[in-house]
């Protein structure tokens, strides 16, 4: 870093003026509001260009435009490079933790395995902190609990003393964990150092992944003690063998050889949700899910991005990085994690065979946390609360309702309808209406009529009255929903429209309101859309089920038709390699694969047919 250039708060922020004198070099820049707090640390590789763009008003987006209503003064430092920059903007977000960043929460160290091979019978232990003892280091581990499950495993194969030197020390006779075989009992001498040093060897070799390896040598050392009429040692060394079989077996990534670490994300709105998969030396150790704080709406690449060059700032980074989307930046990160780590660091995310069957399954995991994180009781009641501050209602929400439409080019319409209380879904109160007597396609007609048949059962008191109806769609859904409502006499329920505008972008929905020509303000980082967020999603893959159920029992054909690329020869080897369509619904990727014809991509369309469960 060569220079630092600030710039005085003030009553007014005169951009132009700091602009004219901004240098193009590389460099961080501060943004600080009125009271001085830094809201946002950004880096570039031109100074003047990146700072100007976000006060170019047809290039901002509504992130940048609320960050940008608040600053006040903006402080630069000057870097000799870009990834120099990188590092420095990671440091100070994890320092400063700005408002309008998305910040790492989970700062504190990870533990390793520690071995202190200098010593004459060295000890193996949990490690967490600087690795500063001389000594061998195995890790990082994703948590306490796993590296505690990686040392019963080594204990119950590996003879390696486990205790604290204070009491190794002062030992004169054996402990316990000799008597159960846990330990060898260096501490009063029964075992030779010779024999010690070659059960750590053991040791090292599992840790550093070379399992087979460390089978292969264990295998000639059972022949040559049973060659030797020592069947006592050959016996042991072959429950060894059995043990570390079943332990690689259960660990082992097939495919990978190395350190790996596979970072998924998910993103809804303001929330984000961050899995890392840790490989070492080809074993899985285990995976840690992460909840970056996010002010603002972000993609899962802008998301990764700044995650990547936070946790591993102060970490051990592996050869090979597996995403499950590509960064902007993903040469300069490469670059800068290879200086970091002083070794060459690839971060894929077009991958194929085992590798892509890994990414799919941690992707998986991730929206399944992610959704957990929604259905959260507490944060569901919030944003309740937040919505009944979003639309100045006089009472907190008990009950909203959300309806929404699913078609194949208007053919087998069905309407969803599905309620939230204040605990989350009501399954038991959903319904879908299957829609008959309209013009194809029509979807406010559709919307209508299932609101009519719904809300004559309120009528009737089959169900209780939702406070907010929500409709997923525009203006023209909304005043259908109003018409059927107003034909019933019924005046007391607020309902809402939920359209994602033109760019269709996940929290950049409009609320539309019976009545009211502009969309309402609702405030992007309110909690509340969340909520919104939640509900309509719900009613769209409850839409979307229903409609596949009617479209499969209208055509009485199997749905193995509707597969583009399955011929009528395939369908039929199918069913018969199968036994049926439960067979080929229940079979995966790989099972469909191994029929003759049946490429991949084909296998994959088929399992998705059946597995899908929105669109």
């Amino acid at each position: 870093m060569t220079e630092s250039n600030d710039v005085e708060s003030g009553q007014n922020f005169d951009i132009k003026s700091f602009l004219k004198g901004l240098t193009r070099r590389p460099g961080i820049y501060k943004m600080l509001n009125s009271q001085g707090d830094i809201i946002y640390i950004g880096k570039a590789k031109n100074l003047k260009n990146r700072v100007s763009s976000y006060f170019r008003a047809k290039s901002t987006s509504p992130k940048q435009l609320a960050m940008v209503s608040k600053v006040l003064s903006i402080e630069v430092v000057i870097t000799h490079t870009e990834g120099e920059a990188l590092l420095l903007e990671s440091q100070l977000i994890k320092r400063y933790k700005p408002r309008y960043n998305i910040c790492l929460r989970d700062d504190k160290s990870y533990p390793y395995i520690y071995i202190s091979t200098e010593q004459d019978f060295p000890q193996i232990t949990f490690h967490r902190g600087a690795k500063k003892k001389p000594g061998q280091f195995f890790g990082p581990y994703p948590s306490a609990g796993a590296v505690r499950e990686t040392l019963k495993i080594l204990q119950k194969i590996f003879p390696i003393r486990q205790c604290e030197d204070s009491y190794y020390k002062n030992r004169s006779r054996p402990c316990l964990q000799y008597q159960i075989e846990r330990c060898s009992a260096p501490c009063v001498g029964l075992v030779t150092q010779a024999d010690y040093q070659q059960e750590l060897a053991k040791t090292l070799l599992f840790l550093e992944g070379k399992g087979h390896v460390l089978i292969d040598q264990l295998i000639v050392q059972m022949e040559q003690a049973a060659a030797q009429l020592n069947f006592e040692n050959a016996a042991r060394i072959r429950d060894q063998i059995a043990l570390l079989r079943t332990v690689l077996e259960k660990h082992f990534v097939h495919g990978e050889k190395g350190d790996v670490d596979i970072v998924v994300c998910a993103t809804e709105s303001t929330l984000a949700c961050v899995q890392v998969l840790f490989i070492r030396g080809g074993q899985h150790i285990g995976h840690k899910i992460f909840f970056p704080k996010m002010n603002v709406a972000n993609t899962e690449s802008e998301v990764l991005e700044a995650f990547i060059t936070q946790f591993y700032l102060d970490k051990k980074v592996p050869y090979e990085i597996f995403l499950n989307h590509e960064l902007d930046q993903q040469d300069l990160i490469m670059a800068v994690l290879s200086k970091h780590a002083k070794h060459g660091v690839t971060i894929s995310t077009r991958l194929r065979g085992d590798r892509l069957k890994w990414l799919k399954m941690a992707q998986t995991n991730v929206e399944n946390a992610l959704l957990g994180r929604l259905s959260n009781k507490q944060s569901l009641f919030n944003r309740f609360v937040s919505l009944q501050e979003e639309l100045d209602l006089e009472e907190i929400p008990k009950r909203l309702e959300c309806f929404d439409i699913s078609h194949t080019q208007g053919d087998q319409t069905v309407a969803s309808c599905v309620v939230f209380d204040r605990e989350g879904p009501v399954k038991s109160a959903y319904r879908r209406f299957n829609i008959e007597g309209i013009t194809k396609g029509d979807d406010c007609a559709a919307i209508q009529q299932a609101v009519s048949r719904r809300f004559r059962r309120l009528i009737k008191g089959e169900h209780e009255a939702p406070d907010i109806l929500f409709i997923d769609g525009g203006r023209g859904q909304v005043n259908a929903a109003d018409k059927a409502l107003d034909e019933l006499s019924i005046n007391n329920v607020m309902i809402l429209g939920v359209s994602k505008g033109v760019d269709r972008k996940a929290g950049m929905e409009k609320i539309i309101c019976v009545g009211e020509h502009l969309p309402l303000d609702i405030n992007s980082n309110a909690s509340a859309l969340l909520l919104i967020q939640h509900i309509r999603d719900e009613a769209h893959r409850f839409a979307i089920t229903g409609h596949r159920l009617r479209r499969g029992k209208v055509k009485k054909q199997s749905v193995l038709e509707s597969i583009v690329g399955l011929g009528p020869k395939r369908r039929q080897l199918l069913l018969k390699q199968f036994g049926g369509l439960q067979g080929v619904s229940s079979a995966g990727v790989d099972a469909l694969c191994s029929i003759d014809g049946i490429s991949n991509q084909l296998a994959q369309r088929i399992y998705d047919t059946f597995h899908q469960d929105h669109g």
